[in-house]
Formats: C-alpha cells, sequence, structure tokens
C-alpha cells in the first residue's frame, strides 16, 4: 500500500505534526527522512527493511556507513546520505550536553559519559587525547587516529609535541574496542606504557587511558 492511500493518522509525516515525535516508531522516523519508496515498496516499508538489516539497533545502524546502507533495497547513496547526516546529527545533539569547558575531571566516568555518544556504535577504531591543566580542568580534546576494526596507529611524539603547544599539564588518552570487550590487549598496554614514558620526561603526566566499547569502558588508572 502506497503512504497516500494509508489513513492520515498513520502517515508518519502527518503523524508526527499531530502527535509530535514521540509518538512514531524507529521506523516511521526512517521514513521521514527517507521520504519516498519505490513501485515495489513503500518508503515505510524500506525503513522497516533498512532497520532490519541492523538487528532493529539504532546504534548498529549509526555505524553503518552509506555505502552499507545502500546494500538495502530502495536505498540510493542520496537516501543513504541524509540518514548518516541525521544519525551524526543525534551524536553531536547528545554531545553538546558535555562542555569540555570549565569541567574538572575527577573519575574515569566523566570521560566515558562525554565520548560515550560520540564512540558508540562505531566499526572502526577511534583514538582521542584530551589535554588537562594542572587542575585536571580540560582544555581541548581531539582525534589523533582513526584505524581498522581491531587497531590505531598511536603517534607518542605528535601527542607530546602537540601537548607542549597547547602547556598541557595531564593527558587522558581515550580509545574504542568494535568487538564489544573493553579490557585492554597486549598493544594497548605497550602503547600506553611507551606514551606515559614519552610524557613523564617532559613532565606532563598520562592521567589515564580509557578503552570505550558501547555501554562499558576500562580505566587503566582503575584498573577495572
Amino acid at each position: 500500500m502506497k503512504i497516500k492511500e494509508m489513513d492520515r493518522g498513520e502517515r508518519p509525516r502527518e503523524k508526527l505534526l499531530e502527535y509530535g515525535t514521540a509518538s512514531l516508531s524507529n521506523a516511521e522516523l526512517l521514513a521521514i527522512l527517507l521520504r519516498t519508496g519505490t513501485k515495489k515498496r513503500n518508503v515505510k516499508e524500506i525503513a522497516e527493511a533498512l532497520l532490519g538489516s541492523a538487528g532493529n539497533s539504532l546504534t548498529t545502524l549509526a555505524g553503518f556507513s552509506p555505502e552499507r546502507m545502500s546494500e538495502t533495497e530502495g536505498i540510493g547513496m542520496d537516501k543513504a546520505a541524509t540518514v548518516a547526516a541525521a544519525m551524526e546529527l543525534g551524536k553531536r545533539f547528545v554531545g553538546e550536553g558535555h562542555a569540555t569547558d570549565r569541567i574538572s575531571i575527577t573519575s574515569p566516568k566523566q570521560i566515558f559519559d562525554i565520548m560515550k555518544p560520540v564512540m558508540k556504535g562505531l566499526e572502526h577504531e577511534e583514538c582521542w587525547i584530551f589535554y588537562l591543566n594542572r587542575a585536571n580542568y580540560i582544555m581541548s580534546k581531539e582525534m589523533i587516529s582513526s584505524g581498522g576494526m581491531s587497531a590505531t596507529i598511536l603517534d607518542a611524539k605528535m601527542i607530546i609535541r602537540k601537548a607542549l603547544e597547547k602547556k598541557a599539564h595531564g593527558l587522558i588518552l581515550v580509545h574504542n574496542h568494535p568487538s564489544g570487550n573493553p579490557h585492554p590487549g597486549t598493544n594497548d598496554i605497550r602503547q600506553t606504557e611507551a606514551l606515559k614514558k614519552a610524557a613523564a620526561l617532559l613532565d606532563i603526566s598520562l592521567i589515564d587511558h580509557i578503552i570505550v566499547s558501547d555501554d562499558r569502558f576500562y580505566s587503566f588508572s582503575d584498573g577495572e
């Protein structure tokens, strides 16, 4: 059945305007983004198929590339780009709830709460650095590398150079494990020790290394 043949109260866009966004299912919200269907399926059915390809998980769908989304029949690159943009806006919206200025870091969970919306659902590893002043206030943060599904390359010299430029006194390293297991591997431990020693030579402290894995994290400083 075509969308225009549905009762007005069942059409996603009209339903949103009349009852609000909270009244719509995930598939109906996706249907509004996709806008149009095909001769074979209406837009809501295509949205349901796209969501189904991600196991009905928005977290999983947020990690899909436009190319991966376009594998669903009825999803071209334009529609895939629209969905990818909406997912990124959602991440940034959540992330705005954690302004990085005027925050004194006293626990690894604070960093996890900041980075969870950024890293949740990623299918590749990213490595970020937080630069802190003497009072452990966040001066800035930035992504320093992005790699494959199992590893990122950590350039200790580049990190130290940037820390000196920013006059930072402390660093917190953060990266994610797409596998779902936040516990460190041999390479994580080796790179952490190398960065800690390099930073200490210039009186900069590596305060923590936090590994994020969706809803869990591991802190080197806490050992859990």
